[in-house]
């Protein structure tokens, strides 16, 4: 193993869009169930996940579909709040470059992303970025593991991904990588010690 990339949201954070939204609902007196749904359905069709729209084309989107009010400061911070950093994901990814392996965030993220680096310090862990707000496809799209395998010159074979959406897990294993289905901390831990035991052995 040569190169890690890392999910944000769910794996380097808590889940903030999913996490704040369900605020959001709950705060409107809404069935989270039904309105979080309809949130990410927003982030897709109107564009927003690949650059198509920014936040203010999202949230009234958003508005429209669901009938919840709110400025879009007030909406963007409650997401903002939940995306929580996981410091013992950091700490593997400064481990992995300290044993010389390349370290890169793939996310299907907005603009967000680099406006939650600017409170967050996340960028600096890693060796490259790559967002789907600025390359303009996704994960869905085994394209945007192309990209990513093409910039830092890697094979797929050679290349961790870890992420919680089993979706992209299960492509990102046709095209060849290794793969963690991020589910908890500690299943996490014990499938990256099959993996590299340097880093699965981290006390953290």
């Amino acid at each position: 193993m040569r190169t890690i990339l890392f999910d944000f949201g769910g794996v380097l954070a808590e889940e903030g869009f999913r996490d704040g939204l369900t605020a959001i609902a709950a705060a409107a007196g809404r069935d989270p169930a039904q309105i979080v749904p309809v949130a990410y359905e927003m982030a897709w069709s109107t564009g927003f996940v690949v650059g198509g729209c920014d936040e203010a084309g999202f949230w009234q989107a958003f508005r429209e579909a669901t009938g919840i009010a709110g400025d879009d400061a007030a909406l963007t911070e409650t997401v903002f709040a939940h995306f929580r950093p996981r410091p013992f994901m950091f700490a593997v990814a400064d481990a992995a470059r300290r044993m010389g392996l390349v370290t890169a965030i793939l996310s299907d993220q907005t603009e967000w992303l680099a406006r939650l680096d600017a409170r967050l310090d996340v960028f600096s862990h890693f060796d490259a970025v790559f967002n789907s707000w600025d390359h303009g496809v996704t994960k869905r799209d085994a394209a945007f593991f192309r990209l990513a395998l093409s910039a830092l010159a890697a094979a797929p074979e050679t290349a961790l991904f870890v992420d919680d959406a089993p979706g992209n897990v299960e492509l990102a294993a046709s095209l060849g990588f290794l793969t963690i289905l991020y589910r908890d901390k500690d299943s996490f831990f014990a499938e990256l010690s099959a993996l590299c035991p340097p880093l699965g052995a981290l006390d953290v």
